[in-house]
């Protein structure tokens, strides 16, 4: 008999996922692959927004929780470790929602998908194929640079009372859940790039491109 996760990895059999920690280079790398090679771009960031509206409070009890929280509550009164536990996106909140929308995807084009949402535990069982599948792990120095330059987690922390403090949460909250993502891939025998200062976006790309067999 057919499993319902055997039913859809067969419906999304054309679907590539490339997950992994923040600041890895995933979204660059998905851009640049998603032209070259003609596939269709999904990311999962932009879909946040989206999707934290079209997710009930009982399908999504972190998230309703977090949203109630002021920005001193969510990043400075709590130690990283039950940010990290209690944070939606990293729970899997709202991941059936990415697939409902693969699914209205016509099955002609490949689809790159992309985002740290991309939890291997949830993406395992959808795979008819490991090389499906990759999760981009960046050391602290690239990771720390990548946000330094984009400014986003900065942002975030200086809606806060204790911007440095904020912000010394967010990066440790961040190293645990790159070193989670790492860990839950690794266990599956999923496959996993590290990501370093001296790999350049062409090389990371044709890394991931080898890793799906494109």
């Amino acid at each position: 008999m057919t499993t319902p996760s055997e039913g859809l990895g067969h419906r999304l059999r054309h679907v590539y996922w490339l997950g992994g920690g923040s600041g890895s280079g995933k979204s660059t790398v998905a851009r640049q692959l998603a032209a070259s090679r003609g596939m269709r771009l999904y990311s999962t960031d932009e879909a946040m927004a989206d999707h934290a509206k079209r997710c009930a409070p009982d399908d999504c009890p972190f998230l309703t929780a977090f949203k109630d929280m002021d920005m001193d509550e969510r990043w400075l009164n709590r130690p990283p470790a039950l940010m990290l536990e209690t944070f939606h996106w990293f729970r899997g909140e709202a991941f059936d929602l990415i697939v409902e929308d693969l699914l209205t995807f016509g099955a002609d084009q490949a689809v790159l998908v992309e985002g740290f949402r991309l939890l291997p535990r949830l993406v395992r069982p959808l795979l008819t194929v490991r090389s499906q599948a990759v999760w981009l792990i960046p050391t602290p120095a690239f990771r720390l640079a990548a946000f330094t330059s984009r400014g986003g987690l900065t942002d975030i922390a200086g809606k806060t009372s204790a911007p440095s403090r904020a912000l010394e949460n967010l990066l440790q909250r961040d190293d645990m859940f790159t070193a989670l993502v790492e860990r839950e891939a690794k266990d599956d025998g999923l496959p996993v790039i590290n990501v370093g200062s001296a790999m350049t976006v062409d090389e990371l790309a044709s890394r991931v491109a080898e890793e799906f067999n494109l």
